[in-house]
């Protein structure tokens, strides 16, 4: 945590955690995926952050290329999380009163 907080550029693996901590201490992210994952659900999550333009995402042998060639002016910043988008979804599937939804959660 302390060595993200004080990094001008975070190189991770695409594991949610990693990518979620960096995105959220307001960090330039570069995502090298790891191919070889069963079904490559890092990749999903890479190219989905890359396509909302949180990340850069690669690969091993493409990272000297991608550090090289990166625009950190191109990424945007990662909204904050809304602990209320899920309680309105839920709301939406379940049709429930969002204060009912919110005394559950709360309980």
């Amino acid at each position: 945590t302390e060595d993200m907080k004080s990094a001008d550029l975070v190189i991770s693996h695409a594991g949610a955690g990693s990518c979620l901590e960096a995105l959220e201490a307001g960090k330039p992210l570069i995502v090298v995926i790891n191919e070889n994952l069963m079904d490559n659900h890092q990749m999903e999550l890479a190219w989905r952050l890359h396509q909302d333009s949180h990340t850069l995402y690669t690969d091993c042998a493409n990272l000297q290329q991608t550090l090289e060639t990166m625009d950190l002016q191109s990424l945007k910043p990662f909204p904050p999380a809304d602990p209320h988008t899920f309680v309105h979804f839920l709301d939406a599937i379940f049709g429930f009163q969002s204060h009912s939804v919110n005394m559950y959660l709360l309980n």
